[in-house]
Order: C-alpha cells, then structure tokens, then sequence
C-alpha cells in the first residue's frame, strides 16, 4: 500500500538523493550514453561483466574538476613564489618521484605543504597539471626548464616528447648547447642526436657563437672526434683558430693541448709551412713545436712513416673520400652495378651501372676520373678502355690498349697507368702496356719474366709490383717488381703460398697479399685460402698476419683511410656480400656493412675529396 500511496500523488518535491539519481554524481550529466556493458557469456552460469568503456577518463575529468575547485586537495606543492595544490594520490599514481616522497613513510608523507628546492614554478605547475590530464605544452623558449623539471619528477613520457621536441628544434647555432643540457640531464638520445648533428654540421656550427664559447675542454671533445664531416684536415685547423683568437690571452695557454688533437701529419706539407710553422702564436709554446717537428718528419721521411703512426695520423672519416666496388661476377654471372660506400654512415649505395658486362677486367683512378680497363664479355677477350666521370655520371671511350687482357691487373704510377699480364682468350700473358695520359696513348713497357693471369698488381715505393697469379700450368708464388725509371722487372722473395685470384693492398710501407687458390685449372672447386701475407720491401721477405674470417679468391683489396678494405670474394660456392676491415696497427680484422651486391673479381677504386 505504501508503494500505491507514493506513486499515487505526491503533491510536493522531496529532496534528491544521489543514491536515488546516481546523475547526480556527474554533475547532473546524463551518463547514459557513457557506459556499455561487454558481455562475457558463461552459459552453463549466465554470468555477465559490465565494463565502463570510459571510467578511467571520466573519473580523471571529475579529478581535474576537483582541482581547478581547490576540493579534496591534500598537498601544496611550494616552487619558488607558487603554492600549487594538488592530491597526494593523483601524483604519486603518475610520478615515482611524488610517489617515493608520499608512500615511503618519509616526512612529507604527513605534511600538509611541500617545498621544491630549485624548482621552477610554472614548470612544476604545468607538470602537475599534466598528472591530471596527461597534457602538456611544448614551447621552444620554456622545453628546456620543463624537461629538466620532468627528469626530477620521473614523468618518462614528458621527458621523451621534450626529446624529441627537441630533436626537431635542432640547429647548427643551438645543437652544441642542446647536446650540453641533454648530457647534464642524463638524456642518452637526445645528446647522442644533437651531438651527431653538431658533427654531420661541423662546418656550419663553428660558424656560430655556441662554438666560440666553448670551454676548452668541451673544444677537445669536438676535435677529437673522427665523425666530423669536414671536407679537409685544414678546416678543423682553422676553426681551432678561429675558437681561439676569440679570447687569445685567456685561450692561448690551452694550445699546445688542442693543437695535439689536430692531425697535422695529415695536412699537406706546403700548409704546415704557410700557416702554422710560421705562426708567430706557436714560437713559444713547446709542445706545439713538437707537434710540427712531428708533422714535417712525416712528410720529409715517408719511409719512416710506420714508425711514427698516432692518432694524428689516422684520417678523419669523411676526409678519405669514397670507396667504389665496380663490377665482378655474381650469381647471373656479370654484375654491371657500381656501388659507394660511406665510411661516415657505414653504408653502402648503388649510384650507377657500367656501360655494359665486363669480367676480369682493371680498374683504376687517372685525373679524378675511373678508368675500365680491358677484361671479357663472356667468351671474348676486351682491349676497350672506358673513363667514367663520377661527378657528371657519364661514360667516354678512350683508344683501346694493343692487346686484348682479361684476369689483367692495373696500377697508376707516377702518373701513368699501367696494364699487366692477363690472358689475350687463347694464351697467359707477361706483356705490359701503359697509358700516357698527357699524350692519351698506350705503349708497351718491359714484359714480365713470367706470364700471369688473375694477378694482384700493386704500386709501393714508386714501383709497380705483380704478385702471384697463373701461368697457365700452375698457380703462383712467385712476385715480381718493376721500376719505371729503369724500365726493369727484378724478382722478389715469393709468397709462402701460390695465390691465383689473389687480392693485394699497400699499407704503411708494406704489401699484402690476400686469399686466393692453388688450384690447378681442371679443378675450379678447390679450397679457398683465408691467410694473409705481408712483405717488407727493406728485407724482401714475407710473413704472415692475421687471417680473414673464410678462405676465398677474387676479393677486392684496397687502402681505404689507414685501414685495408677486403671486399667481396668466391668461396667455392657463393658470392660473398662481406666486407672486412684490416688494420694493420693492431693485426686485427672487424667487419663493415655488406655490399647490395655478393661478387667475386669486384674492382675497387677510391675517390679522394
């Protein structure tokens, strides 16, 4: 009956109830398109789970709510001349900071306000606001106080979009202070970023005040690195210089310090004595004068050089130029790619494609241009030469040498190139033709004293050096060596090993002899050799080094800054992508990014700046 007499007329308004009007706890919002229920189907019970699709939102919208009306706050957080008040329970859920300070039993825990030392206000103030709402603002002029304020806070999401905010902004008048606050703040990847830009933008960069104002031993740190893209050791010289001149009395004591991290061995020696020997600024500093007497003993003993290897004398990155592979044989037999590798970036890149198919051929570098020289197109043997220009991409024939060659090696000496042995498609060759390039013509030199094709042709010390090979019968030991001025081959202590498809390299006075084979021609399939011979022109006698890390023939071997570049090769059965790097300081082999391409016979060739 009650229920009846309610229903029936009640003739005034009783005061509403929350638990009655459940709306009432939203702000009288109809919630009724908020919520849905899932469903999760248990039919031998019924059972079903509601799920509020948008409690966490909705309840953290009621939280802000409560904030911006000061109710329920329990803290006041104190940076500076602002008092922000806020609730324990909200910035202990977001921050392991606030969290620490109000869940560890330590004194803020029952304290009703709470002073931030060194804190900046506005920063902290938006940062609490962020725990309510998960956003920010990101500005360029206030990024730098709110990362630093978002490390202390340990908000991890903050401190990664300030980052990469900061990434965005970067420029070369502002990437060496971002890279210095990024170091301070403990942020790996933003200074790892900003310090790779400030390298990639060298040049740009010491053109600008954040440069000029470095303290001399953030200086050091820049000049040391081998990353600097520089076209020339000479600009990381004058921009010590000019770092320099810009506070000279207070600067000038730190000189002989930082000239030692210019590598002044590597500049060219009509520099040295234009601009640094006669320097009046390095008369009366001594260790500048060591570092000069240094640099002019290895440009006046070039003998000497293995001896006085340093740190000055290892070439930065982007100063050794580019390094082609052109050519070889792959899988569908003739490649005709030519790819570029970037020590900098350690990658490599097709950039163009030959004229058409050459196996076995030469390849060699005359007035900046590449030079294609001889080889075969599948059965028939090529005397055709082709120059390609790298800077206009294009290709021009140049007179044919008097002989047909394939499995030839070339070499450049003292300006003319040289085209050695090979085999003419019918027999093994000892004859050697050279390229005038003042008079554009071929001629032929003294012939060799054994016939050699698959030869590895090197030039050291002013001399042109051929290194095993085959004859025809067997693979070869034997080395022989001519000198221009004499126009005479002379015998050289042969190799430990017989070494046809070898591939040799000169570094620091020696020569290298890398891979190869020994087998007979009947048998295409034998073992490859991984070891590795060096010979020393002063003693005439070779030894053995450190091996490569498989046996194969074919690889390209070349000089590539101060270390030895094996590309490529045939193990018997596949055509090798990989790339291994000697140095000969420490005998020890690391690897480089693989080529696009695996080839065996690839012809290497640098390009200098």
């Amino acid at each position: 009956m009650a229920g009846a007499q309610t229903e029936a007329a009640p003739d005034k308004e009783e005061p509403q109830d929350a638990r009655s009007d459940p709306s009432l706890l939203f702000g009288g919002r109809d919630t009724s398109s908020e919520y849905s229920i899932s469903s999760i189907s248990a039919q031998s019970t019924g059972e079903e789970c509601f799920r509020s699709p948008c409690h966490a939102e909705s309840s953290m919208a009621r939280m802000e709510t409560y904030l911006q009306n000061g109710q329920l706050t329990d803290i006041v957080l104190i940076a500076g001349s602002k008092h922000i008040p806020a609730h324990r329970l909200i910035l202990s859920a977001a921050s392991e900071y606030f969290s620490a300070m109000f869940t560890s039993g330590l004194r803020e825990t029952h304290q009703s306000e709470v002073e931030l030392q060194n804190v900046d206000g506005s920063a902290l103030s938006a940062l609490v606001q962020y725990c309510y709402t998960g956003r920010v603002e990101l500005r360029e002029d206030t990024v730098e106080t709110l990362l630093a304020t978002a490390c202390l806070l340990q908000l991890p999401a903050v401190v990664t979009a300030c980052c990469g905010f900061l990434k965005r902004q970067l420029h070369p008048s502002n990437c060496i202070g971002i890279c210095l606050f990024a170091d301070q703040q403990g942020c790996g990847d933003l200074q790892q970023a900003a310090h790779a830009y400030t390298t990639e933008h060298f040049m740009e960069v010491v053109r600008n005040q954040e440069f000029l104002q470095l303290s001399a031993e953030e200086v050091a740190k820049l000049l040391v690195c081998d990353d600097l893209n520089v076209p020339n050791e000479e600009a990381v010289f004058i921009a010590l210089m000019g770092w320099l001149k810009h506070d000279l009395t207070n600067r000038k004591n730190d000189l002989g310090h930082l000239l030692s991290f210019i590598k002044l061995p590597l500049l060219p020696a009509s520099f040295i004595a234009d601009h640094i020997e006669t320097n009046p600024i390095f008369k009366d500093i001594r260790a500048c004068q060591d570092l000069i007497m240094e640099a002019l003993k290895y440009h006046l003993l070039p003998e000497r050089r293995p001896l006085l290897q340093s740190p000055r004398t290892h070439p930065r990155k982007s100063t050794v130029g580019s390094l082609y592979a052109i050519g070889g044989m792959y899988a569908k037999k003739g490649a005709t790619n030519i790819e570029r590798y970037d020590l900098r970036s350690d990658t490599w890149h097709l950039v163009d494609e030959m004229n058409g198919r050459r196996l076995q051929f030469g390849v060699a570098v005359v007035d900046g241009k590449i030079f294609v020289v001889g080889g075969r197109d599948g059965l028939k043997t090529l005397n055709s030469v082709e120059c390609y220009d790298p800077v206009t991409k294009t290709w021009a024939n140049l007179p044919p040498m008097s002989t047909h060659r394939h499995g030839l090696g070339v070499g450049v000496l003292e300006g003319p190139l040289y085209a050695v042995g090979g085999h003419d498609g019918w027999s093994y060759l000892n004859t050697v033709e050279r390229w005038d390039p003042q008079a554009c013509q071929w001629s032929y030199v003294a012939p060799m004293s054994s016939q050699r094709s698959t030869v590895g042709v090197a030039v050291l010390n002013n001399k042109l050096y051929a290194v095993g090979g085959r004859d025809g019968s067997s693979c070869l030991r034997s080395v022989e060596c001519y000198d221009p001025h004499t126009n005479k081959w002379v015998n050289c202590s042969p190799m430990a090993k017989r070494r046809g498809g070898v591939g040799v390299g000169v570094a620091n006075g020696y020569l290298y002899a890398m891979g190869g084979h020994d087998a007979p021609a009947s048998n295409p399939s034998a073992s490859r050799f991984d070891c590795v011979e060096r010979y020393d022109p002063k003693t005439d006698t070779w030894t053995m080094v450190a091996s490569m890390s498989s046996g194969k023939d074919g690889i390209g071997v070349i000089l590539f800054g101060d270390k030895l570049f094996s590309v490529g090769g045939y193990d018997g059965h596949h055509y090798d992508k990989l790339v291994e790097v000697y140095d000969p300081q420490t005998n020890e082999w690391t690897q480089a990014a693989p080529l696009n391409t695996g080839r065996a016979g690839t012809c290497l060739v640098v390009l200098r700046n």
